[in-house]
This record gives structure tokens, C-alpha cells and sequence, in this order.
């Protein structure tokens, strides 16, 4: 999940006062009145307007969602080119930043690279398809050019395995300062340290979280520096990961994670959230982590949501702003989860957390099919925000397709005898909000 800001706000400006001894003393008056004003705000309880001009924060969900086929399309077209055989084909854990320059760096995890094959495929499908021994890289990197078009895959994968049995998934991604105030910016990626697990763990299991340093505009990774190390946790469900999405509220990026429930077939995960100062993203000390009263250098995280039931996210989710409200986007808790989005939304990072709201049902590739839970079936997961790539007034969305089989091997298979399970597809939002 990328650094989000939003695309709704609306501030207003202000004009100075005029000229003239009576205008004078009617504006003084006014900052009087102003000042007044501030103190009152100062005592208003939270979810109140605590920024001039700007709407007070208010109970938000989602209105609407359309397709973005655009960049469904993208994505698709590049996958599909057979020009090169050393390029992103399919990949998930969808992330996104703007770059300085315009360009847009998209991160993903799980990886396919080599050629993709016109259809039919050899089952006589009309898909697309890639052969069973395509190369698999933990993590890629693709660049969007400042027109829109998916330009290049970077050298894979972008971060290398930590050691054997390790890898890393990049997550959240944001353009800061290389340290606080200072005047040279630097790509930062969080990173998910995972190892090989086996039963329910295989997905890998939680180890550390990392953040990896790169310059700018060149993409080089300078160093990888470890954030979290969760090793020393015995059990697993407890081990918590930040980096799932960042948000920044002032002179803080606020970095959300959860760990991973894995007691049941749809688990509902926890959400925790840390803080950190603009351009400390990289540097240990300077992350504080939410202990259920204030923000601490705390070694027990306490969460912001989730009850293990109902109430809850998945192993990845997005937060992003809209005014003055904090909006989160999941897969819902429970067999509803299989197949939608739900919203939850507070005026703090730190809750409380209203919800669930349905959402939204996210599109599946057409004959991709869907089915109930337990069924082998495509299912969305990873909604993920784009602000880079939102406009007017609706936020862009991803979410990524796999397919469910008890079996490993058969879902692998699916996904190769059709390449489009295992790309991302975009919607884009539109919020309202309760007066």
C-alpha cells in the first residue's frame, strides 16, 4: 500500500482586509472574533473540524464504483508483449508512487516473468496462457511513464532475498526527505520479511518488517534497514507487519499493519498503526507505535480494529483521507470477504473505527467464474488506493485476482492456463458523506 493524499480536499482562501480607518477597526474585530472562534474549536471532541476552512470530519463511505479499464487494459497489453522475456507478465501485492518527475513506480510481490502465448491454451481455452515453467521473482517493479503507458520492468527482483528460505514483499512506498528537513528526497519501501511455513503458514510466515532506502531518479536501492524484527514472537498470529498503506496527517506519515489470523478459512487480521516523522521512515528510533493510549516506543502494539469476527481486515488493506475522515477499504470478514469490499471510517488513525459498509463487488475476469467458499473459484483480494493515478474527485482502487483451490498445484495451474487471474484490475470511487 503508497504514501496517500487525498484528492478531495477543498480549502478555502482568504482575502486580506481592505483599506480604510473603519475597515480597519471592523477587521480587527473580526480576527477577535476569529481568535474566540480557535479556542472553542481547540475544545470541540473528536470528529470535529480541527482545520480552518476544511469540513469537519463526518461519517464516509462509498457511493459508487466504475470500472477503470484503462489501466486494466495497461497492465493487460504489457503482460501480454512478447517483445521481451525478462518483463513483469503477472504479479500481486499492487502498490504505487509518484515519482518526482511524473513517472509512476509500481511495486508488486509475487512475480511471473517470460513469454506469454496467444491463445487458445492447450486445454483449447481462449486465454492467453504462459508455459509451467515460467521464472517466478518474490518482487518486481514496473515504470508507468508521465503519458500513462507502462514503459519498463526494472531488473528483478528489485529486493533481494534476506537468506535462504526468506524473501521480501514490497508494500507501501513514499517520496520523503533522506532525513527530517532535509533537502534531497528519496524513495522509501516498506518491506515484508517472510519465511517458508508450512500448514496454514503457506503463504509464508511473518518475520520482520523493513524499509529499503533508493535514489531518486534513478531507482537504486542504497540500503535495506530492518524496522521490526518479530522473529522473537512465538506466536505467529501475534507477529504484526506495518506497511500494509501509509497516510500522512500533518508532520507524521502514519503506517498501518496487521497481523495475520490464520485460524480460519476467511480470517479477520488485526489493524495496528505506528507514526513516524516526515523523512524517518528509514530510521528505527524514529518510529512510535500505537499502545492503546499514545503513540511509544511500546514492544506490545495494541490494535485499532478488528474482533477476530465480524470487524476486521485482511492481510492487506488501504487507508486513504477524504477531508478530514479516515477511510479504510478491506475484503470483508467471514465467506463475504470471497467476493467484497468492505469500508470502515474514523477521524483518527487510531479509531474509533466505524463499520463495516459494503462497498463494493470488484469485477472477475470474464470466464473466470466465482463461486461460494471452499469452491475452486477466482476471488478479488489487496484492494489497494492509487492516488498517483486518482482525478477528479474519485479515488482509484486496485484489487488482485488468484484462484481458490485446496490444492496448490491446481491454482497454479489455473493461473497459468489463464494470465489474467493474476494481474491487477482498477476501479475508481466516489465517497459521500453524512451531513
Amino acid at each position: 500500500m503508497s504514501a496517500t493524499t487525498t484528492p478531495y480536499a477543498d480549502p478555502s482562501t482568504e482575502d486580506g482586509p481592505p483599506g480604510g480607518r473603519g475597515a480597519r477597526r471592523t477587521w480587527i474585530v473580526l480576527l477577535l472574533a476569529l481568535a474566540c472562534a480557535a479556542v472553542f474549536l481547540t475544545a470541540l471532541p473528536d470528529g470535529d473540524d480541527d482545520r480552518e476552512g476544511g469540513p469537519a470530519c463526518a461519517a464516509t463511505t462509498v457511493a459508487s464504483s466504475a470500472a477503470e479499464p484503462k489501466l486494466t487494459r495497461a497492465f493487460a497489453a504489457y503482460g501480454d508483449d512478447g517483445a521481451r522475456t525478462d518483463d513483469w507478465t503477472g504479479g500481486d501485492g499492487t502498490h504505487s508512487v509518484r515519482l518526482p518527475d511524473g513517472r509512476v513506480l509500481w511495486l508488486f510481490s509475487d512475480t511471473f516473468l517470460g513469454p506469454v502465448h496467444a491463445p487458445p491454451n492447450p486445454q483449447g481455452q481462449p486465454h492467453a496462457w504462459r508455459d509451467t515453467s515460467a521464472p517466478m521473482v518474490r518482487n518486481s517493479g514496473v515504470v508507468m511513464g508521465r503519458s500513462g503507458s507502462v514503459e519498463r520492468t526494472l531488473p528483478t527482483p528489485m529486493f533481494a532475498d534476506p537468506a535462504p528460505g526468506q524473501w521480501r514483499w514490497p508494500v507501501a512506498a513514499k517520496v520523503e526527505p533522506r532525513s527530517p528537513g532535509a533537502d534531497e528526497d528519496v524513495l522509501r519501501v516498506l518491506l515484508w520479511t517472510r519465511a517458508t511455513g508450512t500448514g496454514p503458514w503457506i503463504y509464508g510466515v511473518p518475520a520482520a518488517t523493513e524499509v529499503a532506502t533508493l535514489s531518486l531518479p534513478d531507482l537504486q536501492v542504497e540500503g535495506i534497514t530492518q524496522i521490526s524484527d518479530q522473529r522473537g514472537v512465538a506466536d505467529f498470529e501475534r507477529r504484526v507487519l506495518y506497511g500494509a498503506t501509509t497516510v500522512e496527517d500533518d508532520e507524521w506519515t502514519y503506517v498501518f499493519g496487521g497481523n495475520d489470523a490464520q485460524a480460519t478459512a476467511r480470517p479477520s487480521s488485526h489493524a495496528y498503526v505506528a507514526r513516524v516523522p516526515h523523512g524517518g521512515l528509514g530510521d528505527p528510533a524514529a518510529w512510535r507505535y500505537w499502545d492503546g493510549s499514545d503513540f511509544s516506543r511500546t514492544k506490545a502494539p495494541r490494535p485499532v480494529l478488528g474482533n477476530g469476527d465480524h470487524k476486521g481486515v485482511g492481510s492487506a488493506f488501504t487507508v486513504t483521507r477524504v477531508d478530514r475522515t479516515f477511510v479504510l477499504l478491506t475484503m470483508a470478514a467471514g465467506a463475504e470477504g470471497l467476493a467484497n469490499v468492505t469500508s470502515y471510517w474514523s477521524c483518527s488513525p487510531t479509531g474509533p473505527w466505524h463499520g463495516p459498509a459494503k462497498a463494493f463487488a470488484p469485477s472477475l475476469p470474464k470466464d473466470a467464474g466465482g463461486g461460494a467458499a471452499g469452491a475452486a473459484a477466482a476471488a478479488p483480494y489487496n484492494p489497494q488506493a492509487h492516488p498517483a493515478v486518482s482525478r477528479g474527485g474519485r479515488l482509484v482502487v486496485s484489487y488482485d485476482v488468484n484462484w481458490l483451490d485446496a490444492t496448490a498445484t491446481n491454482a497454479q495451474a489455473q493461473i497459468n492456463r489463464n494470465v489474467e487471474l493474476y494481474r491487477p484490475r482498477f476501479v475508481s470511487l466516489r465517497f459521500q458523506r453524512e451531513s
